[in-house]
């Protein structure tokens, strides 16, 4: 069942977290406006989106520092694993709080957006 907000704003709020990311390269394509609406085609709440946003953004921030450099985020599609895993299977509500915690230092633009509902 698609939201009850209006599919632009949704997809628009999407692509707005998207480039609130860090890590991302902050350009948007077509195929990620594609993606966001068919995000919201799906019924799936943008909540869900943001949470997968952070869980990844978390992983990549978060990673060994021995570990090799990660090249930017060039696409939305890079969270849609994280976002058809938390489909699969909900992380506890606490894990996400925090997250939120852990990423206000590094990512608060994104953490701060993530806090604020759509009209």
């Amino acid at each position: 069942m698609p939201s009850p907000v209006p599919r632009r704003l949704f997809v628009q709020r999407v692509l707005d977290l998207y480039r609130l990311a860090p890590g991302t390269t902050g350009n948007l394509r077509r195929c990620d406006r594609h993606l966001a609406g068919g995000l919201y085609d799906r019924g799936i709440p943008l909540e869900l989106i943001r949470n997968a946003l952070l869980l990844a953004v978390a992983r990549r921030t978060f990673r060994s520092q021995d570990a090799p450099s990660l090249a930017p985020i060039a696409t939305l599609h890079y969270f849609r694993p994280v976002i058809d895993e938390l489909i699969a299977e909900p992380p506890e509500p606490g894990y996400l709080s925090y997250l939120r915690h852990k990423l206000a230092t590094v990512a608060p633009e994104l953490v701060a957006a993530a806090g604020h509902q759509l009209p």
